[in-house]
């Protein structure tokens, strides 16, 4: 009876759908390799051309005794410098280029990397020496689409990074020191910090969060549009120069500290030329200048506060001056067509000079003022 019920339930279990037990065979790779998931073409030796299309990587240091190291002559080009330093030692700089982009290309990101030449520089900023004239340039037309981020770049006779400024390009989280010429170029920079250049230290249409730092003819920081939250250091130009400069410190020998058509929130200061300098509106500003120089001069100045050590003016509003301070020892403490509610201090010299003003106090210094309402 027990090997009945036995027979009965084998034959049941063995007729119902359970399959074979025989494997079909050796199971098959699931991951993708490198080359599936993104076909990237190693370099490791300069000079070199790329002409097709895709992304490139270093996979080693390359050095070049002479001319360019590589150059991008087709458009949709990745090049990843993977940690890895171009550099030459060539004697001479002249048309040299660490990365060269051709003219008019589209679609070129460079990133992740250094470039260095063997130029040098004085304290007069007087710049020699060989190995690049430019880090990452172009020639011709400037390229359209072009990002460069997280390179690197030293020691250059000319411009560190060139993408241009007419078309969209980027550059994000660089460095430059040493460039007889220009730092950074973009039509937007964010990021970056160019020390030591001969030229504008940073230039392009938009600027955020920048150093730069010029020790020859050109500004530190120099945006056409707007620059925010920017440090510009120069010699014989301007700090920080921009059609709108924002949380900008702005520092000069020869030229104004910041220079601007609207300030907002900007320490400006200069030797000689004036601390801030807006052509139309300075709101909550501080400049201090020597020389001939003013604190603050604008057509229209909001909650300012100026100094001028030299023989300028402390605050210098060409039409409206409001909720101003100014105070220094000689020259004029605040001047301007219509003052309200500001304050003058002058040791020696005019205290406020306006034609009108309402609610003004001089705290030290006498006043020139036409019309005055609210005030002794």
């Amino acid at each position: 009876m027990l090997a009945a019920v036995l027979l009965i339930r084998v034959s049941a279990w063995s007729h119902s759908g359970q399959g074979s037990l025989t494997p079909p065979g050796p199971p098959e790779p699931t991951m993708k390799t490198l080359a599936q998931v993104e076909s990237r073409t190693p370099i490791s030796g300069a000079p070199i051309t790329i002409t097709t299309s895709g992304s490139y990587y270093l996979t080693t240091n390359l050095s070049v005794v002479a001319g360019t190291a590589i150059t991008i002559a087709t458009n949709g080009v990745t090049l990843d410098l993977n940690g890895f330093t171009i550099s030459s030692t060539a004697p001479g700089a002249l048309g040299a280029y660490g990365i060269l982009i051709n003219s008019g290309l589209r679609d070129i990101t460079i990133h992740n990397g250094h470039i260095q030449g063997t130029a040098t520089n004085d304290a007069q900023g007087n710049f020699g020496g060989g190995g690049f004239a430019y880090g990452i340039s172009y020639v011709g037309q400037a390229p359209t689409n072009a990002l460069v981020w997280r390179v690197s770049v030293s020691r250059c006779l000319g411009d560190g990074i060139n993408l241009g400024t007419l078309s969209p390009t980027r550059a994000e989280d660089c460095v430059v020191h040493v460039a007889g010429a220009s730092g950074i170029v973009a039509n937007a920079v964010k990021g970056y910090v160019a020390m030591s250049c001969g030229y504008p230290g940073i230039w392009g249409n938009v600027v955020s969060d920048c150093r730069g730092q010029s020790i020859g003819n050109g500004s530190g920081v120099c945006a056409v549009n707007s620059a925010n939250n920017c440090y510009g250091s120069a010699i014989n130009a301007v700090g920080v120069q921009a059609g709108v400069a924002q949380n900008c410190w702005g520092i000069s020998s020869a030229g104004d500290g910041v220079e601007a058509i609207v300030a907002m929130n900007c320490h400006g200061t200069s030797s000689s030329g004036n601390g801030i300098t807006a052509g139309a509106t300075a709101q909550n500003c501080y400049g201090s200048a020597g020389g001939a120089g003013s604190g603050v001069y604008a057509v229209n100045a909001f909650n300012c506060y100026g100094i001028a050590s030299g023989t300028g003016v402390d605050v210098y509003a060409l039409r409206t001056a409001s909720g101003c301070y100014g105070s220094s020892t000689s020259g004029t403490g605040l001047s301007a067509q219509n003052a309200a509610f500001c304050v003058g201090n002058r040791s020696g010299g005019m205290a406020i000079e306006a034609a009108i003003a309402n609610g003004c106090y001089a705290s030290a210094g006498p006043n020139l003022i036409t019309h005055k309402y609210n005030m002794p």
